[in-house]
């Protein structure tokens, strides 16, 4: 079944595409991920990396980011978001000294954790050295989160990490840390347990995706992707959740991820019209020097330059390249050609292209429409 827009509906998707076009004019570098490590202690079913504890890839040397970020605050860039991942990231043990430098610079900076290394200590460290913003990834209750995180040890290390945000939040209201959800198979049926269970932990935002074919994740796509009716089912689960209040009174603000446009599901499962910011407000520092955007999006058409070329300079880059991001006619082909929606979607997200000439490879609209 068809499912229609109200004119209402049409009127604000029109406000907001030519919001995004003045941002994407714009293209005001605010946040950026480091991609730190390519090591990883786990070997998630669902990795869209494939990392591994062992890597051909070296970490990058903090010094060599610590001048990427000082370039940048040289070009007169006042506000900044750094985000530190992997990998996983806590497998080095200088995060705190890149912190620092990046506070020093006057920029904010957070990571993204399994979990699975995060003690007390080390936990008191990163807020030392000016950590903001953590975000922790949580699959299920344990036999759910076990599963798919492949250790036995995982969930037991990310309820103590999620109770030591928790706590440190009562104490700063600054500091922003939020749980991360892939949805599969097998933890479908028991989100609204989960939801539970994170509310009374003090989770107080949290963010749910899924399976997209990448990585690891592409080799089991079949036992871990959604099929249509599981698709709206938890389509409407967020919607649900966004209106939840439990029995003690207390609530969750649940987004769904920015995969892709969701047709009337749109503000009804996040707070904000789909909209990839890729390239338009968002960079990457890759851990081999490459430049790119979300570390989803590793395409070499969408590379676009490596901070150990002789002529690096990250704004200079970020303002003279980066046009396929800023301009995605080129993926107006296949199914996308032909969709009503394309003036609201342009494509999905950059991380379900694999080039600059391929239609992307999953479009929830069709699912749930």
């Amino acid at each position: 079944m068809k499912i229609r827009l109200s004119l209402s509906d049409i009127l604000k998707r029109e406000i907001f595409r030519l919001y995004r076009k003045s941002v994407t004019k714009k293209h005001q570098l605010n946040y950026l991920f480091w991609e730190a490590t390519l090591r990883c202690n786990l070997s998630c079913l669902h990795c869209g990396s494939d990392c591994l504890k062992k890597s051909s890839v070296p970490d990058m040397p903090a010094q060599d980011f610590i001048q990427v970020i000082k370039g940048i605050k040289e070009s007169g860039l006042k506000n900044l978001t750094v985000c530190i991942t992997g990998g996983e990231p806590l497998l080095r043990d200088d995060l705190e000294f890149v912190g620092r430098e990046i506070r020093k610079c006057g920029y904010s900076w957070g990571i993204v954790t399994n979990g699975l290394l995060m003690t007390a200590e080390r936990f008191n460290s990163l807020i030392s050295s000016g950590m903001g913003s953590l975000s922790v990834s949580l699959d299920g209750l344990e036999e759910e989160h076990t599963y798919l995180r492949q250790n036995p040890k995982s969930f037991q290390t990310v309820e103590n990490t999620i109770r030591l945000c928790a706590e440190h939040k009562k104490k700063s209201q600054y500091f922003v840390f939020d749980v991360i959800t892939c949805v599969h198979h097998n933890n479908l049926k028991k989100l609204p347990a989960l939801r539970d269970y994170l509310i009374q932990q003090g989770v107080e935002n949290w963010r749910i995706f899924s399976i997209f074919p990448s990585g690891r994740a592409a080799d089991n796509k079949n036992e871990l992707g959604l099929n249509p009716s599981e698709y709206f089912e938890l389509m409407r689960f967020i919607e649900e959740t966004r209106d939840y209040v439990s029995h003690d009174n207390k609530r969750i603000h649940l987004n769904y991820s920015c995969q892709g446009y969701l047709g009337k599901f749109e503000l009804k499962v996040r707070d904000y019209f789909f909209f990839c910011r890729g390239g338009i407000s968002v960079g990457s520092v890759m851990c081999n020097g490459d430049l790119s955007v979300c570390l989803s999006v590793r395409g070499k058409d969408f590379i676009q330059g490596n901070i150990y070329d002789s002529d690096f300079n990250f704004m200079k880059i970020w303002n003279s390249r980066y046009e396929c991001m800023r301009n995605r006619s080129w993926a107006k082909i296949g199914r996308c050609a032909k969709c009503r929606s394309w003036r609201w979607c342009e494509g999905n997200g950059l991380h379900l292209h694999k080039d600059t000439h391929s239609e992307c490879t999953h479009c929830g609209l069709t699912i749930i429409s």
